[in-house]
């Protein structure tokens, strides 16, 4: 008795994966599907480039003074290598001090600078990937896709590939 369940179990199941097998194809011939790359976009899109100039313009200014105290450093201590033999030792010491306060205060600098740095990073490219998301809704709308594929995809072929599609359009509406 329960081979014939079992039977009728597997049978029911191989013909179920049957007409879903030939249901799938059918469908899959149907739908219109798209794949945008999405770093080729974050990368070549003219908002990108925006944002990037935007940063470099708001943090230009603090990386310098960042350069410069790395160069002050690297001047103090080779004047502390140069002259420590014929500084008397509480001169020495107090040339110490300070260079270790800088390093101190460059550090901290530093990690302030790229929290900051990171964080503004962040906004940018969230703004840019809600640009970017509206522009392929857009040309999915536009275009009857039924479905459009872009990060974790492992495999596009270039036919349903929309990318260039995606940043002819970003670049449209730079211009504007």
């Amino acid at each position: 008795m329960e081979d014939k369940t079992y039977l009728r179990q597997l049978s029911a199941l191989l013909l179920a994966v049957t007409i879903g097998s030939a249901t799938g194809i059918s469908l899959a011939a149907e739908l219109k599907i798209g794949y945008v790359n999405a770093v080729k976009v974050i990368e070549q899109a003219p908002q990108g480039e925006a944002a990037l100039k935007k940063l470099q313009a708001e943090f230009g200014p603090r990386d310098k003074k960042l350069v410069d105290m790395q160069q002050e450093i690297k001047k103090m201590e080779e004047d502390l290598e140069r002259n420590a033999l014929v500084m008397n030792d509480s001169d020495r010491r107090e040339k110490e001090r300070q260079l270790l306060g800088l390093k101190r205060e460059l550090r901290r600098a530093t990690q302030e600078f790229r929290e900051d740095y990171n964080m503004r990073r962040n906004e940018e490219l969230a703004a840019l990937q809600k640009i970017v998301k509206q522009v392929i809704v857009e040309i999915a709308k536009q275009e009857n896709y039924d479905l459009i594929l872009h990060e974790g995809t492992i495999y596009a072929s270039t036919k349903i590939d929309i990318t260039d599609k995606v940043l002819e359009k970003l670049n449209k509406a730079a211009k504007k």
